[in-house]
């Protein structure tokens, strides 16, 4: 497994640096060996995300990771997701001092740093590679929408949000996992640069696709996933909302090509303002029973389970929560990060597999 650092400096534990706390939670391809944040230099990455340890330190900057660090690390990945992709300034000495120590640098960026002249020719004086991953494939090489959803047969489970970077990638890798490990074969499909650089098989920067191809982009990486793995159930990670002004591909985009037989919504109950230009715009959040008529309106299919975002919130608030949602919606509620993923798993199991039993 290929090793690396991330580069969250300012933004771990807040909503920008989710890249960088969905690699301290899971990956697949690297092995992450520090977080770069010198407001939180010293602490354990894990600590200060969900209370326990991850054994990932925080350091304040490469020179200090390469000074603590008994080997050199493979990567540096950009670990934030930035209202239009762009690539803080603030970001940039790390990874002139990165390149200069011959770590690769990979970024899930819109700004392509492999087009950068500056990072481009520091990159080749030093012999290392820049990777931008937030790419659409070339023109012959992409796929136009062909229904094929709709004639698998795999349950096909979006994880839809009231809210932008409300946690639906995690909620979608928790259970995921949760599906496995109950022998059901559930395969993960990504729909954002953050899921690719945790190593997901199947996926696509469903943000950097061109209008005419992106469902059937999506469409083709589900496919691929069901052709490839064979899986009972297909877990896809949700974008954005349907009801967010800014965001008008994600969410659409995600039911169009996976023909949903169910749908997991994630809402984030203490946040007030939609994640997008928060201080500036002042959009209130997404509600759940917005979010549902829109569901409604587009996809004949029902949303089975309500995941919470803790974010802002106490464990009794979220209890209350878990209680009063419950009892209003008539499905399960849980917050997975704490609670993990199993009363989702359980509906899902009663709904499409306890009747074949019978």
């Amino acid at each position: 497994m290929e090793t690396a650092l991330v580069l969250c400096e300012g933004s771990f534990n807040r909503t920008g640096g989710k890249t960088a706390a969905g690699l301290v939670r899971h990956s697949l391809r690297f092995k992450i060996l520090g977080i770069l944040d010198s407001t939180m230099a010293g602490k354990d990455a894990g600590m200060v995300l969900d209370g326990k340890k991850a054994g990932i330190p925080i350091f304040s900057s490469v020179k200090q990771a390469l000074s603590k660090l008994p080997k050199k690390p493979d990567y540096l990945v950009v670990g934030v997701a930035t209202v239009g992709g762009y690539l803080p300034k603030t970001f940039r000495p790390a990874i002139r001092e990165a390149i200069k120590n011959e770590i690769n640098i990979i970024s899930g960026l819109h700004q392509w740093l492999a087009q950068d002249p500056e990072l481009s020719e520091l990159a080749k004086k030093h012999g290392v590679t820049i990777t931008d991953i937030r790419k659409e494939p070339p023109l012959e090489e992409m796929h136009y929408y062909r229904n094929l959803a709709s004639k698998m047969k795999a349950i096909r489970i979006p994880i839809l949000g009231t809210d932008a970077a409300s946690g639906k990638r995690t909620t979608a890798v928790i259970l995921t996992k949760e599906l496995n490990k109950r022998g059901i074969k559930t395969s993960f499909v990504a729909t954002g640069q953050t899921g690719l650089l945790q190593g997901s098989r199947f996926g696509i920067p469903l943000d950097a696709i061109r209008g005419d191809y992106v469902v059937g982009e999506l469409e083709n990486a589900i496919d691929l996933a069901y052709r490839t793995e064979h899986p009972k159930i297909i877990i896809v990670e949700g974008q954005g909302a349907l009801s967010h002004p800014a965001y008008v591909t994600g969410s659409r985009t995600i039911i169009n090509a996976s023909a949903p037989n169910a749908i997991v919504l994630q809402h984030a109950p203490a946040r007030k303002w939609r994640t997008y230009h928060e201080t500036e715009l002042h959009i209130p959040n997404g509600t759940i029973d917005r979010e549902m008529e829109l569901i409604k309106c587009l996809v004949d299919c029902p949303v089975i389970g309500i995941t919470i975002n803790h974010q802002g919130m106490t464990r009794q608030e979220v209890e209350k929560k878990i209680s009063e949602y419950e009892v209003k919606y008539g499905m399960p509620a849980c917050d997975v990060l704490v609670d993990g993923a199993g009363k989702i798993a359980d509906v899902i199991i009663e709904r499409f597999f306890s009747r074949k039993k019978g």
